[in-house]
């Protein structure tokens, strides 16, 4: 029980509505969570909390919430005891195995319910029965990013923006994405910091930046070319770190060679004194130069090299793993949960990993848009059955027609979730899913190397966390002893095993425990975890897998080869205040706030095509067609010729429109976020009010 004052109980926990994890009071009356505020005292957010953070209140006690499990009987659902419910589907597991291998089934982690512990729990499992088939949300969204700097660095940094001269936001909106990240960045503005934002559009940080960099879509990776020529021409670079930490600086110096300013200019929609003006200021400020490189790089055809080209400059810079530039963190030393050492199943041939053989060896993650095929065409093999929690692919993956018939298609297709998403609809169970406020979980936040604790505060009597739900399910099917750990405090202390560190520590720390005081430039003594130990400005293993070395640049379809037919580029994903991808919208709060999807347009494309604000058109790409209507904003926040639609409407599905079949040939990643479209207005000039 937590403090208690009056009819009021008082916990410290962690939110878990985005991944910023923020310290969190939480306050429970007779049983019920009723007010969500900041923690003062925790070291990241220090009191801070945003909206979403708050609407965990009403994402916990909604009404339309799913408290009782569900199975699909013709085209109604009827309420099931729980015990019966898993005892159905074990059954149905065991038949599709005996009939299509092991292999046949999966599992598919989303983000809806926490996705840290949970995460290695459903890998835990899928490899226990004896299949490769682990799919994730991440196969198109973060992974790109994180491939793109490990392929350069060997991990994924994080930025040390309070410490930092220069904040470099790359294709990000913290203030709607991550607000407690915003906070940082502008307090290292403060301390005579520079804060630079590139971007397609004039976001929230873009409008508190010193200086906007407005980019075409796509093309960033020219620019990042282009600025490290100017760094190089200008011997604005740390020959020192160069010299002793990298491998293939003069083959990767060489071939940037090309990216003159004019030529920048020419792809990007960049002014070429801008480039010239950009990299000037960047290098006046290493190395205490912090880049952060968002989502909107990653779903593109050329997306890892782009990632790639803006890594690079953190070896030019000298900039990795220094105070204010971009830190590697160390790890807490936590046991690991996967069996990929005991049971790798490499043999089995997992989805996507012949085409995408980078994508696995980085991630041992399967290809979510390969397991549509697999599932529609049986090729290379029947994929059968599918056991997904908190994910809503038929909203958020490309070509959703193709998502929803692959879906359809399952021998058995388990749903975990709050609500009834469209992808839950699709599902024969629909199983009630515990959320972070009824669920015991570690969480870290690396940039200050401290580890913390969530706290279960409520439960539900048939909303089992993911742990327990896997427990028991492993029992039915004769592998209760990969899930040995009687209850989520049981797991934890085998998870913090191999550490100093206590569960009774860490509830005596709510602000967060410090498993590792920080240290900068480790790769002078430990070197880098890239095959060479180095910073590679180019990759021999890609070179070994076919692909190019260097990060080499490969303008986008729609800038090198236009289709008049689709005159238009969409980019799609801009994230609201108030919602995660395709969450909240269930919310009054929210939907008050931001009642309808949109497509946001130029001024100058607005009057071309003959449309107001509120008016409705047709947008069309060669993958499908919606209807949405305008949004006409100010000529400053997009160029000419671009637009952009949020994702997770189901009125305005925009993911019909996107595609599957055309991908990044290293991640999988779709594109997503340049997709030439056609605008077609309404006939009957109808407006939505």
């Amino acid at each position: 029980m937590g403090d208690v004052t009056g009819n009021r109980e008082h916990y410290t926990s962690l939110c878990r509505m985005c991944d910023n994890r923020c310290g969190i009071n939480v306050y429970v009356e007779n049983g019920t969570i009723v007010e969500i505020t900041g923690l003062k005292e925790h070291k990241w957010n220090h009191g801070r909390l945003c909206v979403k953070g708050r609407l965990a209140v009403d994402m916990v006690n909604a009404p339309d919430r799913i408290l009782k499990p569900l199975k699909r009987i013709g085209r109604k659902w009827e309420e099931i005891n729980l015990d019966q419910a898993y005892d159905e589907i074990a059954e149905k597991i065991k038949k599709i195995q005996s009939t299509w291998g092991d292999r046949s089934m999966s599992v598919w982690k989303g983000e809806a319910l926490g996705f840290l512990t949970q995460e290695n729990l459903y890998r835990r499992f899928i490899h226990a029965i004896g299949s490769p088939n682990y799919f994730s949300n991440d196969s198109q969204c973060y992974v790109g990013r994180w491939l793109g700097y490990a392929l350069v660095t060997g991990d994924w940094a994080t930025q040390d923006f309070i410490k930092s001269k220069c904040a470099v936001i790359w294709a990000s909106n913290p203030p709607y994405s991550q607000p407690n990240l915003t906070q940082s960045i502008l307090n290292g503005r403060e301390r005579s910091g520079k804060l630079i934002v590139i971007d397609v559009r004039l976001s929230a940080i873009a409008r508190q930046a010193d200086e906007f960099v407005q980019i075409l879509p796509g093309t960033d990776g020219a620019l990042a070319h282009g600025i490290a020529r100017q760094l190089i021409e200008d011997d604005n670079i740390s020959h020192a770190f160069i010299d002793k930490y990298t491998i293939g600086f003069e083959t990767y110096a060489q071939y940037v060679k090309i990216f003159t300013p004019n030529l920048v200019e020419k792809h990007t929609g960049v002014p070429a004194e801008t480039v010239v003006h950009l990299a000037r200021e960047i290098g006046s400020r290493r190395p205490k130069v912090a880049f952060y490189a968002g989502n909107g790089l990653e779903h593109h055809e050329n997306g890892i090299n782009n990632v790639r080209a803006i890594a690079c400059l953190d070896g030019l810079l000298g900039n990795l793993d220094h105070e204010g530039g971009n830190f590697i963190a160390e790890k807490p030393g936590l046991r690991d949960l996967t069996l990929y050492k005991d049971k790798p199943l490499r043999h089995l041939g997992p989805i996507g990993a012949d085409k995408y053989s980078v994508l696995y060896d980085f991630r041992k993650e399967c290809h979510t848009i390969s397991a549509m095929d697999s599932i529609l065409n049986e090729k290379p093999y029947p994929l059968k059955g599918m056991i997904l929690a908190g994910a809503n692919p038929a909203l958020t993956n490309p070509n959703s027609q193709k998502v929803i018939k692959a879906l359809k298609a399952l021998e058995l297709f388990v749903v975990r979730d709050l609500f009834m998403t469209e992808t839950a609809k699709l599902a024969d169970y629909v199983l009630p899913a515990a959320t972070f406020l009824e669920n015991s979980e570690l969480h870290c936040h690396p940039i200050h190397q401290i580890i913390g604790l969530s706290t279960e505060i409520v439960t539900f009597p048939e909303c089992d966390s993911e742990h327990i739900f896997l427990k028991k399910l492993a029992s039915r099917l004769g592998i209760e002893n990969y899930f040995p750990w009687k209850d989520n405090d049981e797991l934890n202390r085998w998870l913090l095993q191999d550490t100093t560190i206590t569960l009774e520590t860490l509830r005596d720390h709510p602000e967060g425990f410090e498993y590792k005081p920080r240290r900068f430039l480790k790769h002078q003594k430990d070197g880098l975890t890239t095959p060479s130990g180095k910073f590679e400005f180019v990759s021999k293993y890609l070179k070994g897998h076919g692909y190019s070395e260097l990060p080499e640049y490969v303008p986008p379809a729609y800038r090198c080869s236009p289709n008049p037919e689709y005159p238009y580029v969409m980019v799609t994903g801009a994230r609201k205040v108030f919602y995660t991808h395709g969450r909240n919208r269930n919310f009054k709060q929210c939907r008050s706030a931001i009642p309808n999807p949109d497509i946001e347009m130029h001024p100058i494309d607005a009057e071309i095509l003959g449309v107001k604000t509120g008016d409705i058109v047709t947008l069309t790409s060669t993958v499908g067609s919606v209807d949405i209507p305008v949004k006409v904003v100010h000529k400053s926040k997009i160029l000419p010729g671009v637009t952009q639609v949020t994702h997770g409407w189901q009125e305005s599905n925009i993911n019909l429109l996107t595609h599957d079949d055309r991908n990044d040939p290293i991640d999988g990643f779709p594109l997503m976020k340049s997709v030439e479209i056609k605008i077609t207005p309404k006939q009957d000039g109808s407006r939505n009010h």
